[in-house]
């Protein structure tokens, strides 16, 4: 897709927050739908991701302590986890910790697979320095501003 040009200091006048919020809104969308082609939300994906990079070490109680700040939907993660337990994507040992099963490992790559898709298209035409220097950009506005400029 072609974007017009615009001078710099034309750009350089443009209000931050519309076009962050605008571009979060659009990106958050996109992967919300590609995501609900295999059924899932956010919390879900972001379960997969945790359980998948971490096997036997999250409970539910940590993980949902570490999911909450990112949830915009007062998910509750209770029936995320027995969601996923239920199609025989999770499970639980004694201990309570998380495994994905070889279904979930499977749901996650389709997910993951549906996401890449994603990142591919809101990349179009923005090559890795370009993409970095944003992220950081925006980094720095958020210390600026008092937040968590770190990665998460």
């Amino acid at each position: 897709m072609t974007i017009k040009k615009h001078p710099q200091a034309r750009l350089a006048a443009q209000p931050i927050g519309h076009w962050s919020r605008e571009t979060a809104n659009l990106v958050i969308a996109a992967l919300r739908t590609a995501l609900a082609e295999e059924n899932l939300t956010q919390p879900h994906w972001w379960t997969l991701g945790h359980v998948a990079g971490a096997p036997g070490t999250w409970t539910r109680t940590a993980l949902t302590r570490k999911l909450t700040p990112y949830d915009d939907q007062n998910t509750d993660f209770t029936t995320v986890y027995d969601d996923l337990s239920a199609r025989g994507w999770l499970n639980e040992a004694e201990d309570g910790t998380l495994t994905l099963t070889p279904a979930g490992e499977e749901g996650r790559l389709r997910a993951h697979d549906r996401n890449a898709e994603v990142h591919t298209r809101y990349r179009q035409g923005i090559d890795d320095a370009t993409y970095a220097a944003t992220i950081d950009t925006l980094r720095r506005m958020v210390a600026n501003l008092g937040g968590d400029g770190e990665l998460p």
